[in-house]
C-alpha cells in the first residue's frame, strides 16, 4: 500500500498593528509607536500546520501581504514542505523582476520560516539543532531604541536593563550634532562601568566624513562595534571607514539577498555582521548568510526577532551577539523568549519554538487601529 505524499494545502496570511511600550526613535525612521507583523499560516494535507512571520516599523504591511497572497501563496500549494530550499529559489524567481530585496525577501522570509516550523515540528527537532546544534546560549545584548530620550530617561533605561541582568548595552545615536552623541556615549559608558560591552547604532544617518570623525571621538570609550554609521550600500564606504578608525565596524540588518552580503564581506571590512531572518530570507537566507560569513571569518550576530534568533545565532560555529530589541515580538506569543542573568536560552521546542496568542494579537490589533 503507497503512502500519500503530504504537501501543502493552504496558505493563510495575517497582518496585525501591534503597540510598542513606549514611542521610540532612532536617527532615520521618526517616532515609532507601533510596528506591523505579517504572520503565515502554512497548513499541510495531513493537519500540521506551521508558523513563520516577519514584521515592519510601521509601514509596508499590506505590501507585504499581498505578494504574499498573491504572488508567492498560490504557486506553493501542492508542493512539498520538506523541499525548503527549493521553495525559497523558485519564490526568489518569481519575484525576481520586481523584488530583488525589499518587499518581496519579507514576504520570502515569512514563508520560509513557518517551513522550518513544519520541519521541526514533523522531526520533532527544535530550531537551535537544525540550525546547526553548535549550543543554546548565545553572548546577548539589549539592544536600545532611545534617540528621543533626554539624558536622564537615556541613563534610566540604562538602569533597568542593567537591572534585568544585561551585561552588554547598545544605545542609539546620530544626532544632527555628533557632539551629542559623543556626549551620550560617555555618560552611558561612565553609567555601566569598564568591564561591561558597549555598542552603539547610527542607522546609517552619517556620510563618511562625518562617520570618520565621529568615530574618532568614540575610540577613548572601548566600543564592542558602531553599527551601520552609513548607508548599508555604500560598501566601499565601509571598507575606507575601517582604515580610519580602531572601532570594529557591523551592520547587516538591511541587507536582504546574498548577494549583498557578499559585497559586505568582500568590500567593507566589518567585524560583524547582523542578518535579520524576518528579511533576509528566513531561516534559509540567515543560514547562507552565516555560513558566509564564516568563510571570512566574521561573527554573524543578529537584529530584532530575538524570540527566533536566539536559536539562530546560538547554532552557528561563528556566533556572535544576539539583539534583544525594544519589539517585544514574543510579548505576543505563548513562549517568551528565555533569559537567565542576562543571557537569552533557545528554546527545546519542536519548530522555531515561536507561536501566537492568536486571540490576543486580534485584540491588541484592533485597539492600536481604533
Amino acid at each position: 500500500m503507497m503512502t500519500e505524499t503530504v504537501v501543502i494545502a493552504d496558505i493563510r496570511s495575517q497582518m496585525f498593528n501591534l503597540p510598542l511600550e513606549e514611542p521610540i526613535q532612532d536617527a532615520m525612521h521618526g517616532l515609532q509607536t507601533y510596528f506591523e507583523l505579517v504572520t503565515v499560516q502554512i497548513t499541510l494535507t495531513n493537519g500540521l500546520v506551521g508558523v513563520g512571520y516577519t514584521y515592519t516599523i510601521g509601514r509596508g504591511g499590506h505590501a507585504i501581504k499581498s505578494m504574499i497572497d498573491r504572488d508567492i501563496a498560490p504557486g506553493l500549494i501542492g508542493a512539498q514542505p520538506n523541499k525548503i530550499d527549493k521553495i525559497y529559489e523558485e519564490a526568489l524567481a518569481v519575484t525576481h523582476y520586481v523584488g530583488r530585496g525589499g518587499i518581496a525577501a519579507f514576504a520570502i522570509s515569512a514563508i520560509d520560516i513557518a517551513l522550518w516550523d513544519i520541519r521541526g515540528k514533523r522531526t520533532n527537532t527544535p530550531l537551535w539543532q537544525m540550525a546547526g546544534g553548535g549550543g543554546r546560549t548565545p553572548l546577548t545584548y539589549r539592544g536600545g531604541v532611545d534617540l528621543n530620550f533626554p539624558m536622564e530617561k537615556l541613563l534610566a533605561s540604562i538602569d533597568g536593563h542593567l537591572s534585568e541582568g544585561f551585561e552588554a548595552i547598545k544605545i542609539k545615536i546620530g544626532s544632527k550634532d555628533f557632539r551629542e552623541d559623543v556626549i551620550r556615549v560617555a555618560a552611558v559608558r561612565e553609567r555601566i562601568g569598564s568591564t561591561r560591552k558597549l555598542m552603539v547604532d547610527a542607522n546609517y544617518s552619517y556620510d563618511l566624513e562625518r562617520a570618520v570623525v565621529a568615530a574618532r571621538a568614540f575610540e577613548e570609550f572601548d566600543l564592542t562595534w558602531l553599527e551601520e554609521p552609513l548607508a548599508p550600500d555604500d560598501y566601499a564606504g565601509y571598507g575606507a571607514l575601517a582604515k580610519q578608525t580602531t572601532i570594529p565596524l557591523a551592520m547587516g540588518e538591511n541587507l536582504h539577498t546574498q548577494c549583498e552580503f557578499e559585497l559586505a564581506y568582500k568590500y567593507s571590512a566589518i567585524s560583524f555582521i547582523q542578518p535579520d531572518a524576518s528579511n533576509c530570507g528566513g531561516v534559509t537566507g540567515f543560514l547562507r548568510a552565516a555560513r558566509a560569513a564564516a568563510t571570512h571569518g566574521i561573527p554573524v550576530c543578529s537584529h530584532g526577532m530575538q524570540e527566533l534568533h536566539v536559536s539562530l545565532v546560538a547554532a552557528q560555529p561563528n556566533a556572535g551577539w544576539v539583539e534583544v530589541h525594544s519589539f517585544r515580538i514574543d510579548r505576543f506569543t505563548t513562549h517568551r523568549l528565555a533569559m537567565v542573568n542576562g543571557q537569552a536560552i533557545a528554546p527545546n521546542i519542536p519548530g522555531t519554538g515561536v507561536d501566537f496568542n492568536w486571540d490576543l494579537l486580534a485584540e491588541v490589533s484592533e485597539k492600536v487601529r481604533a
